[in-house]
């Protein structure tokens, strides 16, 4: 078994074996990294636009059938579907009714004054617009007027009663003014796509 050497002595007796070096103190820790910008969103491809127009045109594709529709395989398809209903671009599938056939044979295009334009009044009215079922669209619009309604009922005395009864008790309400629609020359059209497809 190997000894261990015993410490090196000067000639005047002192111990000579080096002093261990000080650890060097801790170095401050550093800052936080910036946090990273969020990233661009992708632009859309000419498969993604293409399977939007399919799926405007009929929702009820199969995703065998919208591959084959667009001339993609099915799995990049489905994949390509899934990205676009998680960022956004679709938001939702929907039958298209009819609503001639289910009784409403009345739309209204109902413009309303508000009484006061502050955000509060202005937040109450937009609440007791949104809870309105027969309203089934509404826009902030420019000039004259703060909304306008499109409303839909089964006929003009039920129109009557409802704005009677429900349009003009909505909070802040000044005025209100009606048109009829006398005929549909387009309606429940798909949206345009022409400007995301890519150029040449």
């Amino acid at each position: 078994m190997q000894k261990k050497s015993a410490p090196k002595a000067s000639r005047s007796g002192k111990d000579l074996t080096p002093s261990p070096v000080p650890a060097a103190p801790p170095s401050p820790p550093a800052a936080p990294a910036a946090p990273a910008a969020p990233a661009a969103p992708a632009a859309l491809d000419r498969w993604d636009v293409a399977i939007l127009a399919a799926l405007q045109a009929d929702a009820r594709l199969t995703n065998t059938d919208l591959a084959a529709r667009i001339g993609l395989s099915a799995a990049p398809t489905w994949r390509r579907v899934k990205w676009l209903e998680a960022q956004g671009y679709i938001s939702g599938y929907r039958a298209e009714l009819d609503r001639r056939k289910i009784g409403l044979g009345v739309l209204a295009f109902v413009r309303i004054d508000a009484e006061r334009n502050n955000a509060e009044a202005t937040r109450a009215l937009e609440a007791a617009i949104r809870a309105l079922p027969e309203v089934v669209a509404c826009h902030y619009i420019s000039g004259a007027g703060t909304f306008e309604l499109q409303v839909m009922c089964t006929d003009l005395d039920a129109y009557a009663r409802w704005s009677m009864e429900t349009l003009f008790k909505l909070p802040n309400v000044k005025d209100l003014h009606t048109s009829f629609s006398l005929g549909e020359v387009k309606a429940g059209a798909a949206l345009p796509l022409a400007h995301l497809r890519p150029g040449p």
